[in-house]
């Protein structure tokens, strides 16, 4: 498969390398494991197979061999151009979301912009078959493990279809809130906060900053007081850690958060997948575990 346009961010993600972070290695991975395992699902692949995560802009693919590809995610225009073939002309034709999609050799796949949300992720019959890295063909964008970024003109190798794809004629994608409610447990370090700090958490609404990508989602909102000063000696972080930097503002640690820091730890979120599609300025609120 080769790359013709890029895009903002598309990288090579499975479902990531857990186990190593004694060693310092965060688990990386597709920030919607869900969606990714859909979509492999949809072209026959086995669920922990490679495919792309496609970030806002979309990104144009053309493949050498026939392949059955599908998109799962944040709502894209797909088009597909198959080669001219003697007197006939290049044809066009649209593609959907979250179903098999056939690909004749040398045709181009056309992937639009986001619509709402972030990010897509698109599998591949076969699979994308970078070399593995510690069991992972996952890009980590903070350690720089796996494959880089895909560039323009970049080849990606593609393995052997395993299975046919699958007889769907609709999948049921979720909406794309405007505004977030994460379940947050509090601690290890809420003692490193006045009581105030939480109920601020709690309380009030933050929006996501610009800054986020892959590490984490930074939140804009009201600054948590410390009753602590000082900093902590480096310790582990989990995915869904909310660090709190100097300056008070929230970070949610997302796939590629390092496996150690010094700032506390407020609480950990639960479950930080709707945060793949949060764009910058979505509202973002917090609530305890139910009880």
């Amino acid at each position: 498969m080769e790359v013709l346009r890029a895009g903002a961010l598309t990288t090579v993600q499975d479902q990531g390398r857990p186990g190593w972070a004694h060693l310092g290695v965060p688990r990386s991975g597709a920030l919607d494991p869900a969606a990714l395992r859909l979509a492999n699902r949809l072209v026959g692949n086995p669920e922990h197979a490679a495919g792309l995560e496609i970030t806002l802009t979309g990104c144009t693919l053309r493949v050498s061999r026939a392949v059955t590809v599908a998109l799962s995610g944040a709502e894209v225009d797909v088009l597909v151009e198959r080669p001219p073939d003697g007197a006939r002309p290049v044809e066009r034709r649209p593609g959907d979301m979250g179903r098999p999609l056939s690909l004749p050799a040398g045709a181009t796949l056309r992937i639009g912009p986001a619509r709402d949300g972030v990010r897509s992720w698109l599998a591949v019959s076969g699979g994308i078959a970078v070399e593995p890295v510690l069991g992972s063909r996952a890009t980590d964008t903070l350690s720089g493990l796996g494959p880089p970024p895909l560039r323009d003109g970049d080849r990606l190798p593609l393995g052997a279809p395993t299975g046919p794809p699958a007889p769907v004629d609709l999948t049921v994608a979720p909406g794309m809130p405007a505004r977030l409610r994460l379940t947050l447990r509090p601690g290890p370090r809420q003692d490193w906060f006045t009581p105030a700090a939480l109920d601020l958490l709690f309380r009030t609404a933050y929006a996501i900053s610009p800054a986020s990508n892959r590490v984490g989602a930074r939140l804009l909102g009201a600054a948590l007081p410390r009753a602590v000063a000082g900093e902590l000696p480096s310790e582990g972080l989990v995915l869904g850690a909310v660090q709190v930097p100097p300056d008070g503002q929230p970070l949610i640690f997302l796939a590629d958060h390092p496996t150690t820091g010094g700032y506390p730890v407020i609480g950990v979120v639960e479950d930080v997948t709707p945060l793949a599609q949060a764009r910058p300025g979505t509202t973002v609120t917090f609530h305890g575990p139910q009880r």
